[in-house]
């Protein structure tokens, strides 16, 4: 007789068996060892012992149950058609995670988290296969499923581990590249089957499996960029950021039409930033994701890099390469939701797991999304071990927080009545701002070099302030108040603009409360916004040469800077994820020739302390003039007292102006390191080849004065001293 009820065996066969350890595998029967296993559609099963072949009984449709002798044993099974086979009892294993485990689970300060769970390929008990282990705690059953037992959630069922809420199962002979998913049987009594949310690796979409991937074992060569990426991190440091989406930077035109993959894009995307000057690529999310138009904003295996363009180990070849090439690797980062999609964390166990019950605290109204609850500390583990993953596991040097304000505010996008209040009666979300303050602390805290930065859109305090002074503990913020004025007045036809000059002076009174990014990101070229060039008015000499100028106003102006693919040649057209960046333009003269200024911008900013060393101070900038009337600016940068300093002079207006005196801070010659309008990049050639001497009376509160030549629409940087010019012939 086996020692299964009636109503045990009946949950077997119906999938509500929670404790299947109880019941299945090896059970000592006084000097016995009973070995009972559920496995339908077979007409025979044995045991495989070392002192020989017990056949076992049928006892019940599906269970078999026979007793064997002490000491492992496998098991062979018969089909009705005589196909047979070997395989080891995943019920004879004992348990993988320790009491560290999940007592630091159940804590949720478990900082290591993708160790413990998700799917693992390993020797245990000297038989390899493979560890899976999820946070479901109000299953009232959780099964794996693949290919390998016919997705049948009733062969595999996992065992509770202690009250931690962790479910897991050693499955031998399942290793790298298996599918796999979790069936659960949720506390509403539903049935599903879900993504791993600590999975490493998925199924290409549409399809949604996850994928065993052992992501141990790879080599890096990138020791010489990990050991001095503090100092090219730093906020005194030049920081040039391209942003990328991968899978429409370039694409196989020639061949098939996909995406570049990781390995052609270590190749080539790497070898083009570096030449551009870059000092770091951002990667639109690639935390796989199921919907290509979310762009990766909406992701469900944050776990996983994207099998859109190869493995986890392609993916590290991509950040290897980045690194050895001297070049910084920023991923955008999504804690601020996550999909409704039935296969990723909604409603994951049955309940609101993830994310709040009540819609008014865990719904995104705008993305029709879902709003992680960061007050729940196993959730806040969550995310906080996954930042911590992909600056561990893939060398990634910082993470770009997106959305942050939709994380700050619960009134954030909503109507009244259509929020709750937090424990205070204000708007503010204060546990996503612990959530914020303990992330930043945890990931400087263990990597001193690596960088966040905080995609803000509003006014909040101290983003970029140190959290024991106050702050949210980002490294730096976007400037978006910034990115949106300067764009509204260069918009403007420059008859106009003496009207708007506020739009390009209001940031520098701001400019030092924070560690700026400058952002012309994705978001300013997409939904009908145009591209950057085809905001510029004019025609089409004016639109280069206003686009031009612009990029002389942002790199000479304070803060590190960002720009998305396709705006460093002037893409005339909007970005388009489905195609690729129009790199037949980018040969044209005109297109080339912003490409050439960016790429010599950035050459500037790196090598010239003035521009970027204090970038986040206000002592590294002063005014010298400011006049409406001609829509002409300029200004002072600065770095340490020995570094010589830089002036910026911009005439936003296609009137040239000769003769044009400023004062500077130093006499003496002054060289012209950048003319916007050089007709190496597509301009008039007007300018001051040769540079400029400083020997005039003092003017605008400096020592000294100068007269310059100012061409049309341009903006020209001078630095002091000697050396060689940039784009000035």
């Amino acid at each position: 007789m086996t020692h299964l009820e009636p109503a045990e065996l009946a949950r077997l066969r119906e999938g509500r068996c929670d404790r299947p350890f109880d019941l299945l595998g090896p059970h000592r029967q006084g000097r016995s060892v009973r070995v009972t296993a559920f496995l339908p559609d077979i007409a025979a099963l044995s045991a495989i012992t070392a002192s020989g072949e017990v056949p076992l009984d049928r006892v019940e449709g599906d269970l078999f149950a026979g007793s064997i002798g002490a000491g492992p044993y496998r098991l062979k099974a018969r089909t009705g058609g005589g196909v047979e086979w070997e395989f080891d009892d995943p019920y004879r294993f004992g348990p993988v995670l320790g009491d560290l485990d999940t007592h630091l689970i159940g804590e949720g300060t478990h900082r290591r988290l993708w160790h413990a769970l998700g799917a693992h390929p390993i020797t245990h008990e000297k038989v390899a296969g493979t560890h899976f282990a999820v946070w479901a705690p109000n299953a009232r059953r959780v099964s794996v499923v693949g290919p390998f037992n016919q997705w049948d959630g009733r062969r595999h069922p996992m065992r509770r581990v202690g009250g931690s809420g962790v479910w897991e199962i050693f499955l031998p002979g399942i290793g790298d590249g298996e599918l796999y998913k979790y069936e659960i049987l949720g506390a509403d009594d539903s049935v599903m089957q879900k993504a791993d949310p600590v999975g490493f690796g998925s199924q290409h979409p549409p399809e949604k499996a996850s994928v065993v991937r052992d992501i141990g074992g790879y080599g890096w060569h990138d020791a010489a960029w990990m050991s001095g990426r503090a100092t090219a991190q730093d906020r005194h440091a030049p920081i040039s950021i391209y942003e990328v989406h991968l899978g429409s930077w370039r694409r196989r035109w020639d061949q098939d039409g996909q995406p570049l993959s990781y390995k052609e894009l270590a190749r080539d995307l790497v070898a083009y930033a570096t030449d551009m000057g870059f000092t770091h690529l951002e990667l639109m999310p690639v935390s796989e994701f199921p919907f290509d138009g979310s762009w990766g904003y909406q992701p469900v295996g944050l776990y996983a890099p994207t099998i859109r363009f190869g493995t986890p180990h392609e993916f590290r070849d991509l950040v290897d390469a980045a690194h050895q090439a001297g070049l910084g690797v920023l991923l955008d980062w999504v804690p601020g939701h996550f999909p409704t999609d039935a296969h990723g964390l909604a409603r994951f166990d049955g309940t609101a797991l993830y994310e709040h019950a009540d819609p008014r605290e865990g719904f995104h109204q705008d993305w029709n999304t879902l709003i992680y609850n960061y007050g729940r500390t196993e959730v806040q583990n969550f995310l906080i071990a996954n930042a911590l993953y992909w600056l561990h596991e893939y060398h990634v040097d910082g993470l770009r927080v997106d959305a942050v304000a939709s994380m700050l505010y619960r009134d954030y996008s909503r109507k009244d009545g259509d929020w709750l209040p937090n424990r205070h009666g204000g708007r503010e979300n204060l546990e996503a701002i612990a959530f914020m303050q303990t992330m930043n602390t945890v990931t400087y805290g263990e990597l001193p070099g690596i960088l966040t930065a905080a995609e803000e859109s509003t006014s909040f305090p101290k983003v970029s302030a140190p959290v024991d002074a106050g702050g949210l503990g980002f490294g730096f913020k976007w400037n978006m108040g910034w990115m949106n004025d300067t764009l509204r007045y260069m918009q403007q036809d420059p008859v106009h603009r003496r009207y708007h000059h506020d739009q390009m002076t209001f940031g520098l009174i701001y400019a030092f409360s924070e560690n700026f990014i400058l952002p012309i990101s994705h978001d300013e070229v997409v939904h009908g916004k145009g591209s950057m060039l085809r905001k510029m008015p004019g025609d089409e000499w004016q639109q280069f040469a206003n686009l031009r100028a612009y990029y002389g106003f942002m790199w000479g102006h304070p803060g590190k800077k960002l720009l998305f693919m396709g705006c460093e040649f002037g893409q005339p057209e909007e970005w388009n994820h489905n195609g690729e960046l129009n790199w037949r333009a980018a040969e044209q003269p005109l297109h080339r020739g912003v490409q050439s200024l960016v790429r010599d911008l950035n050459r500037l900013y790196a090598d010239t302390r003035a521009l970027h060393l204090k970038d986040c101070e206000a002592d590294g900038f002063e005014w010298i003039a400011s006049d409406p009337a001609q829509s002409t600016y300029a200004w002072v940068r600065r770095g340490d007292s020995g570094d010589p300093p830089a002036v910026v002079v911009c005439n936003m207006t296609p009137v040239p102006r000769e003769g044009f005196r400023i004062g500077v801070p130093r006499a003496g010659h002054w060289r012209e390191a950048i003319n916007t309008d050089a007709a190496v990049y597509g301009g008039s050639g007007m300018g001051n080849l040769g540079g400029v001497e400083a020997d005039g009376a003092a003017q605008d509160g400096q020592p000294a004065s100068m007269a310059v030549t100012l061409p049309p629409l341009s903006v020209v940087i001078f630095v002091a001293g000697s050396g060689t010019e940039t784009g000035s012939e």
